[in-house]
């Protein structure tokens, strides 16, 4: 039903001036929002909206992806902001925010220097699932909020009776037109002439909410700003934290929505480069009043799924924001906020794994859990905990599961030697299984394990080998390893400190090293 909102093709200029036109429509509320929620003028959110999504665009490590204010690093801003205004009165916070930003770019260009990036390849599958799906529902829930009264920053009730029924009638028409218009002709993005149609339908006497009770889009082009902190290591000491909480949030989020981006357009974006673009970005931006960004899922979608495949699509998002700022205020602040509800719901949509439910009882129960856990902490709490928790989450299922697979037998046995063949991976999950099935007192004088089809991988499995030793020495028996590979012989090598090895060259292929636990 939704292939069609994503699908594999080429870029144009045209299309990429379309969806980055739909794109800007979509960012404006949203930025607003995010202002809201952390506590600074609206018209940050907006400078930060145009400068990030500009500057990555024409950067960054993946076309196509847009970068803006997000709600995910405002929820961490907010108490900043709020601790910032009590240091220094009102208006202090936003200055102590703007400093962060500038740390966060900072932090985050470190990381792509680094080329740290590349970590985001340890994220297993479940993991990148429960994190589409716990933004999908944030991003659902976020839309909600619209079918409030507002007034500005001011959330009242719930919409009842007509204002009520006209809204969900406009979020309806809206979701028609995306769906229904791609059979007809893909010359423009649907949502676009959704946005446009349900515009001037309101625009016929329909009172319904707009972008303007939100807040007016009206602004000055945006001009260096130093911020006003007090310079000193205690203003750092203050903010650092908060900055590198921002740039982790920040950095994890995009290169999730990276990976995404590749699966969706089957192609292979730069994690480092797009880190060092969003760090640059977010310098520059702190230092013009913006409150700093990261990638957004559910706008790059928009961009993705309404054609942007180049970098032109962001920038001409960016641009046109600008132009939303500077000159066409009147007529951004009159879109009813219900033809942008409407198409972030398509988006919610598109976005959620629905195959998820097709998995139970297909994949591993352990699999289905991470997802479950990713999607849930990624609602609960923000993205940047979900994904670390899967990570971890399953690197012990990993963990687990590995430590059932080592194998133990015997190859020869005679009245003075016993060779015992280790099959798996011994680490410190497996090395009490390990350890238990060596029975010292039944064994011959000399006992040899054989290691051509198992790895020693960390130190918990030189100490259960040096134990080993041990209990074999204590009764006056040998036990003697071969048939290391490599790596493994470079770590036993590397603990000669901590136990005794003699090495001998028994044969041309393999070293055999004799261990001896130290006395």
């Amino acid at each position: 039903m939704f292939s069609n909102l994503f699908q594999k093709k080429r870029g144009t200029w045209k299309d990429d001036a379309l969806a980055g036109l739909t794109t800007a429509f979509a960012l404006v509320p949203g930025s607003i929002a995010f202002a809201f929620v952390a506590g600074v003028p609206p018209i940050s959110g907006l400078y930060a909206a145009f400068l990030i999504c500009l500057i990555t665009a024409a950067t960054g490590g993946r076309p196509g992806m847009i970068s803006s204010a997000a709600g995910s690093l405002a929820v961490v801003m907010v108490a900043l902001v709020a601790e910032g205004n009590r240091r220094g009165g009102e208006g202090a916070g936003f200055e102590y925010l703007l400093l962060a930003v500038v740390l966060m770019g900072v932090i985050q260009v470190i990381i792509g220097a680094l080329k740290l990036g590349r970590l985001i390849r340890l994220v297993p599958h479940p993991v990148m699932m429960g994190f589409v799906n716990g933004l999908a529902i944030v991003v659902f829930l976020s839309q909600l909020k619209m079918f409030r009264e507002r007034d500005g920053a001011v959330v009242g009730d719930w919409l009842q009776g007509a204002p009520l029924l006209v809204m969900c009638g406009l979020v309806a028409l809206t979701m028609a037109i995306v769906y229904v218009l791609p059979r007809f002709t893909k010359k423009v993005p649907s949502s676009l002439v959704a946005i446009i149609v349900v515009s001037l339908v309101a625009a016929f006497g329909i009172s319904t909410q707009t972008v303007g009770d939100l807040s007016s889009v009206k602004g000055a082009f945006p001009t260096p700003h130093l911020p006003k902190v007090p310079w000193t290591w205690h203003t750092f000491a203050f903010v650092l934290p908060y900055a590198f909480i921002l740039a982790l949030v920040g950095l994890i989020e995009t290169l999730m929505t990276l990976q995404l981006i590749d699966e969706i357009t089957e192609t292979r974006g730069k994690g480092n480069r797009e880190a060092l673009s969003l760090g640059a970005a977010n310098i520059i931006t702190g230092f013009f009043r913006g409150m700093g960004g990261c990638a957004l899922v559910g706008e790059s979608l928009i961009n993705i799924g309404s054609g942007g495949r180049g970098r032109m699509s962001g920038v001409f998002a960016a641009l046109a924001l600008l132009v939303f700022i500077l000159f066409a205020s009147p007529l951004i602040d009159r879109i009813p906020i219900a033809a942008l509800t409407g198409v972030m719901f398509v988006v919610v949509i598109a976005t959620f794994e629905w195959s998820t439910f097709r998995t139970i009882g297909k994949v591993p129960l352990s699999d289905i859990l991470v997802i479950a856990a990713v999607t849930g902490i990624t609602v609960w709490q923000d993205l940047a905990i979900a994904v670390i928790s899967g990570v971890v989450l399953s690197a012990l299922v990993f963990a687990w599961k590995s430590a059932k697979h080592v194998r133990l037998s015997v190859v020869k046995d005679t009245d003075g030697e016993r060779i015992y063949q280790l099959e798996g991976l011994l680490y410190f999950g497996s090395v009490r299984d390990f350890a238990e099935r060596f029975k010292p007192a039944a064994d011959p004088a000399r006992v040899v394990v054989d290691f051509h089809q198992a790895r020693v991988c960390d130190m918990s499995a030189l100490e259960a080998i040096r134990a080993l030793a041990e209990r074999y020495r204590k009764i006056g028996k040998t036990l003697e390893v071969r048939h290391l590979s490599p790596d493994c012989r470079r770590m036993l090598a590397d603990a000669q400190g901590l136990m005794e090895i003699s090495v001998a060259e028994d044969d041309l292929e393999y070293l055999v090293a004799r261990i001896a636990g130290k006395a």
